[in-house]
């Protein structure tokens, strides 16, 4: 047996981590999870960096462990491609690296003989199996990183005159607040446990999905809708590269709405929406058991037994 030791620092919502855990467990193997690689045992047999940095010193003391580099995004801004470029100067090479894409791979930059796979992100099986057991009480739903929202507090407050009723899935932070108590249309659960976001979102009729049109949120997969198409919510979002993409992927479950819209047009596409999918099996690509189960990392580190 194999422990694989993930060090991912001290960021954010991670819904991966939980699903390699269950994955590598389910092919015999253990895993301990680390938010500062100086814990990380001397003698570990595998090392899975979810980056970040990667500190070159911490790294040697690994030299007999097969170690993998995660991108699951490119750098944000201010100077976003100098940190990617940092990143390729001063990571030491790995002996894997998985992307969460091929535009991000391509971002990232570095061209030398590493293996690489796509990894891209997914959802937990339970939400395609997941039902309302009542009517909608909420006309949208937008679950997640909050802070965004900032950028969108006209379009809220159009929902507002649009007649349109929207619950928020996670923390809100107090700048957010302050302009939500001007605005009586919208409620908020707080943060909720995985297992519960299901019977969250479906408490309303459809999804919505507003990403800011910069580099590289515009090109990066929104875990978000992914989330309410795998429990058959319709999705509103706004159009930037990737929600087009997956508008053509997903024909008819996704309506692009400019953020500029009116209350008018908000009404008018509320009204086009399709039903909620009750039967979601089709769209079992979207779970992470489909996704990880292929991945040629597993071969090469926990050896080609698994």
């Amino acid at each position: 047996m194999i422990t694989v030791h993930f060090v991912h620092g001290a960021r954010s919502y991670l819904p991966e981590l939980a699903a390699y855990q269950a994955h590598i467990q389910s092919l015999g193997h253990a895993v301990q999870m680390h938010t500062q690689a100086h814990t990380v045992p001397g003698d570990a047999q595998a090392v899975w960096w979810i980056c970040g940095r990667v500190p070159a010193d911490q790294a040697r003391r690994f030299k007999g462990a097969v170690q993998v580099h995660e991108y699951a995004s490119a750098s944000v801004g201010p100077l976003a491609w100098l940190k990617d470029r940092v990143k390729q100067w001063q990571h030491p090479v790995p002996d894997f690296r998985v992307f969460q894409s091929e535009w991000v791979r391509q971002r990232m930059g570095w061209e030398d003989t590493v293996p690489y796979v796509l990894r891209d992100m997914a959802v937990p099986e339970s939400f395609l199996a997941a039902q309302a057991l009542q009517p909608p009480e909420f006309d949208l739903v937008y679950l997640g990183e909050m802070r965004r929202l900032l950028h969108f507090v006209p379009l809220l407050q159009t929902l507002g005159q649009a007649g349109l009723k929207l619950l928020l899935v996670g923390d809100v932070p107090p700048a957010l607040q302050a302009h939500l108590a001007r605005l009586g249309h919208i409620q908020s659960t707080g943060r909720v446990p995985q297992d519960q976001v299901p019977a969250q979102l479906l408490r309303a009729r459809a999804g919505l999905n507003l990403m800011p049109d910069v580099l590289p949120l515009n090109e990066q997969t929104s875990t978000k809708m992914l989330e309410y198409l795998a429990l058959g919510l319709p999705v509103v979002s706004n159009p930037y590269a990737w929600a087009q993409r997956t508008a053509r992927a997903h024909a008819g479950r996704v309506q692009l709405l400019a953020v500029q819209a009116s209350a008018a047009q908000w009404q008018a596409a509320m009204q086009a929406l399709p039903l909620r999918q009750t039967d979601r099996q089709h769209l079992v690509s979207l779970s992470w058991s489909h996704q990880l189960q292929a991945l040629p990392v597993w071969a090469a580190l926990l050896g080609d037994g698994l």
